[in-house]
């Protein structure tokens, strides 16, 4: 029963009244992933720290991407901090929420740059041992990458993704279709350190897929991981990238998955990832140490389907959290 002070200070007792929290149902023993989950306080130390970028104005298809990182913090309430595979819990572990960068109503190079400053003072910190950011289109990646290339140097990228992301600058600036180029052509990153895996037919132009034979992309088909198994691929994207770079950057763009798992796209296809290749293949990569890093990206909560989308970016969530 909760008893609180009324008119004049008399206590007041409420039986079922929970004023400012959620009339949810709770089991003693078990604990959701949101329940671990507080926002951060100056000098506090954690084991993953999240930041949301909430930008799709970016976007080259109308987007509502915007809205996804509180969506996918909801869909961490569906989930239990226990997994029966490894029979381990994760309850203890402490993830610290920097809450979300505020953007621009309406210059978008001004948020790039706000972006990249959160992300890097997020870092800065050093509160915990890896991050994620919650996207947003994938225009988010350029301005997130940049900033841990300015703290640890060298970052290999792994990108999963329907598109190379390649796109021209002169046909509408940077968008969400550009930053991987971006981040290339501004020297942030090199070409032979972007692995891209689920490329999928009828998805990009030939353009774009010369752009990555020239600078050295190592692209992987949704024909390779057919081929050689999603897991000998992503064991093969590691080697490539390890002894090489000081961090690993893991860039999770949903419209890789298929369409039929991952309704929430503004890019939807079919032919993808299942969702079981999907948090597979994030989980072999976040368990190298050189990760330090990940962004999910093209989540559209107002096109979604009973929150599938948002709840499988949940799960690859986790997948890197819990590794």
């Amino acid at each position: 029963m909760e008893e609180r002070c009324g008119k004049g200070g008399e206590p007041v007792s409420f039986q079922y009244l929970n004023p400012g929290r959620d009339a949810r149902f709770k089991d003693r023993h078990t604990t959701k992933v949101d329940e671990t989950v507080s926002y951060y306080e100056p000098g506090e130390t954690g084991d993953i720290g999240i930041l949301g970028l909430p930008l799709s104005k970016t976007s080259i298809s109308l987007s509502g991407a915007s809205e996804a990182p509180g969506s996918i913090r909801r869909a961490l309430g569906s989930y239990s901090t226990y997994s029966g595979e490894k029979d381990k819990s994760y309850e203890d572990m402490k993830v610290l929420d920097f809450g979300d960068v505020p953007v621009h109503p309406t210059d978008n190079e001004e948020t790039r740059k706000r972006l990249k400053t959160s992300v890097k003072e997020m870092i800065d910190t050093e509160a915990c041992s890896k991050y994620v950011m919650l996207g947003g289109d994938h225009g988010v990646s350029f301005p997130s990458i940049s900033a841990f290339q300015e703290k640890y140097g060298r970052v290999g990228v792994i990108q999963w993704d329907a598109h190379h992301d390649l796109r021209n600058v002169e046909d509408g600036g940077r968008t969400n279709g550009t930053p991987f180029r971006s981040l290339i052509e501004e020297g942030v990153i090199h070409g032979e350190d972007l692995v891209q895996i689920g490329i999928r037919d009828f998805s990009n132009a030939k353009a774009y897929a010369d752009y990555a034979r020239n600078h050295n992309i190592h692209t992987y088909t949704m024909g390779d991981v057919e081929e050689k198994g999603i897991h000998n691929l992503t064991d093969q994207v590691i080697q490539i990238l390890e002894n090489k770079c000081n961090c690993i950057y893991l860039s999770v763009d949903m419209d890789a998955v298929d369409q039929a798992y991952a309704p929430g796209c503004p890019a939807i296809g079919p032919g993808g990832l299942t969702a079981r290749e999907l948090l597979s293949s994030v989980s072999l990569a976040a368990a190298h140490p050189l990760v330090k890093g990940m962004d999910i990206v093209e989540v559209d909560p107002t096109k979604d389907f009973r929150d599938m989308t948002s709840r499988l970016a949940a799960h690859v969530m986790m997948r890197y959290m819990y590794v």
